[in-house]
């Protein structure tokens, strides 16, 4: 039995397919296109996923869709009614794109798949679940729980914004939804949007400019914005904000509370800013908690699955373990939009099929979110060569060893093998590695590889074996989800004068003796690395420690601010050269900047929009 899962026409297009019960291919339509968050139909990723299978269109069983247009569309319209005549400019503006693309996405999913087979039964067996529902799919039945709780949060799908389920075996049932306009995944849009991020884009912008201010707004958040019950729940008051009416996210009401105008992206961060997302940061996770011990109260559940783009606030998830309101906590690694594919695949094969579902043991069931396109080393030589690129393969043996030593000379080594990640991380298959013991790697990987604000913060991948060496969690992290504390002993006492620093001052401090993945605050955004998802990093990592001692590395995502993560080797190449990485490894080829033909060098610094 097979299903196709898509997610389409809003942000981070994506298909999935399931192949009896197990997740065979995922991935997003940008990795394809290099068109960041694209929206389209996502004709590349639906491809790559039957081919995958070896399979036809024909051989699908059904497609599933993972919302209801039409109910966006109803949303819309009553939103406009009750708000009436504010935001008359904006429904203008919406409606025609409304009335010609979206309200009938039936008839533009039929057109598209009859390209791949045009007498398939697209009446019986094209599926639309509904955006939550997705989300909820998503998180439980890949998950490694035979029941859990799964709590799902976001800006908005056709009415909810949050809602609870209970899973148990092959059944979901959704039992509560908060609806817009009250949302929390809004509301720390609005914040990105009011401290000069891109909204869907530089939330997580937010959360990493966090630490370097301090919550001074939340009691005044609390007191004029948003409404807190004990339970959770929330309502948030509409006239500090334009998502319902207007073509902003706030209004001059809300710049008044807090004393200052919009910034103006790429405008100068001062710590007014930083307190801001201090503040919206400590909101979310307040709220977040109360929602926890809530879904505990309601379902009784010891386990719980997170999915949504507020889940992929990984501070939160962290502050929601060491509450130990639950013993497991499980997060689908793509929480946004783009693992509704995956949810709707999974909510049809098992809700509308009934088919049973079957547990991995411990393992989860999204394979370590490595489910996309993979080249083998011919094709890869090849490739490269075609490029232009000036190559060395060597065995796989002598590969690990000379990327190691890499690492450990401080060099930044543009890392691709095996199957792209699926999902917004780099998980060790498409990344930018660095050694974490270098107090200069972070500053150098955000200036100089990845063109982008400094103080934004890089994840440590680790060892599985050996991370309470480093942190102070008590789970496994694979997604790099989970933000903990660095342990006491590998910290550094700061001086008096240090202490004294404030906002960005604070950046170029060494705070451990893993200092490039090391926050402002201690902490550290975690990946542990496992043998059994991903033998070739466990391996390089392995090797850099029997070189250095250590069994940490800095990963960040292979690619420059505004560019979608690499997929092909040509896209690694161009990166490569497009920015001051200095080693690149693409399978068993490796490859240095100072043997590449100079006449290849891209500037790549203005090559993307703003993220």
């Amino acid at each position: 039995m097979r299903v196709l899962g898509i997610s389409a026409f809003y942000h981070d297009s994506a298909a999935a397919l399931i192949e009896d019960g197990r997740l065979v291919g995922a991935a997003q339509e940008e990795r394809f296109t290099r068109k960041k968050h694209d929206s389209g139909f996502p004709e590349k990723a639906v491809e790559f996923c039957l081919g995958r299978a070896g399979i036809k269109m024909a051989d699908v069983d059904y497609v599933a869709f993972y919302d209801k247009p039409f109910l966006k569309f109803e949303r819309l319209l009553e939103t406009y009614l009750a708000y009436a005549p504010r935001g008359f400019t904006s429904f203008r503006m919406a409606m025609p794109l409304w009335l010609k693309e979206k309200l009938f996405q039936k008839t533009l999913l039929r057109d598209e798949m009859k390209k791949w087979q045009p007498d398939f039964d697209w009446q019986k067996r094209l599926l639309f679940g509904e955006h939550h529902q997705s989300h909820a799919a998503s998180a439980f039945f890949p998950s490694p729980f035979e029941e859990a709780a799964v709590l799902t949060m976001d800006g908005v799908g056709e009415w909810a914004t949050t809602s609870l389920g209970y899973g148990k075996g092959n059944s979901l049932e959704m039992l509560k939804e908060l609806h817009f306009p009250h949302s929390l995944g809004l509301l720390y849009s609005a914040f990105t949007y009011y401290t000069g991020f891109k909204v869907n884009s530089g939330e997580y912008k937010v959360m990493g400019l966090a630490p370097y201010g301090e919550p001074r707004f939340k009691d005044l958040i609390f007191d004029r914005i948003v409404d807190l019950k004990e339970d959770g729940t929330f309502r948030l008051d509409q006239s500090y904000f334009d998502y319902c009416t207007g073509l902003r996210m706030t209004n001059d009401k809300f710049a008044d509370v807090f004393g200052i105008k919009t910034r103006k992206p790429e405008e100068e961060l001062t710590q007014v800013h930083m307190d801001l997302a201090a503040s919206v940061q400590a909101v979310t996770e307040e709220i977040v908690l109360r929602l926890g011990r809530s879904v505990k109260k309601e379902t009784g559940a010891t386990n719980i699955c997170l999915a949504g783009g507020v889940a992929l606030n990984c501070v939160a998830n962290g502050k929601l373990l060491r509450e130990n309101v639950f013993d497991n906590i499980w997060v689908q690694p793509a929480a946004g939009d783009a693992g509704g594919a995956v949810g709707a695949a999974f909510a049809a094969y098992h809700g509308f099929m009934g088919q049973p579902r079957k547990l991995n043991g411990h393992m989860d069931g999204m394979a370590g979110s490595y489910l996309g396109p993979e080249f083998n080393d011919d094709e890869i030589a090849e490739r490269l060569t075609a490029a232009g690129a000036k190559l060395t393969r060597l065995d796989h043996a002598q590969m690990i060893d000379q990327t190691a030593q890499a690492l450990a000379d401080a060099k930044a080594v543009g890392w691709m093998q095996g199957r792209m990640e699926f999902g917004p991380r780099s998980l060790g298959a498409r990344s930018i590695l660095g050694d974490a013991r270098s107090p200069s790697m972070q500053k150098t990987l955000n200036l100089k590889v990845k063109y982008r604000e400094s103080f934004r913060p890089f994840a440590p991948a680790v060892l599985s074996e050996d991370v309470s060496r480093y942190f102070d969690i008590k789970s496994d992290s694979p997604y790099m989800l989970m933000v903990a504390p660095v342990n006491e002993d590998r910290r550094r006492a700061m001086t008096e004068a240090e202490e004294a620093l404030f906002g960005i001052d604070k950046l170029n401090v060494p705070r451990s003796d893993i200092p490039a993945v090391t926050h402002v605050d201690y902490s550290a955004r975690i990946q542990t690395v496992h043998k059994e998802t991903n033998p070739a990093f466990h391996e390089l990592l392995e090797s850099f420690k029997a070189k250095t001692g250590c069994s940490v590395l800095v990963n960040t995502s292979f690619n420059v601010r505004g560019e979608p993560i690499v997929c092909t080797p040509e896209d690694a190449f161009r990166c490569f050269m497009g920015s001051e990485i200095e080693v690149l490894v693409v399978g068993n080829c490796l490859l240095r900047k100072e043997d590449q033909d100079p006449a290849l060098k891209l500037d790549y610094k203005n090559a993307f929009e703003l993220d």
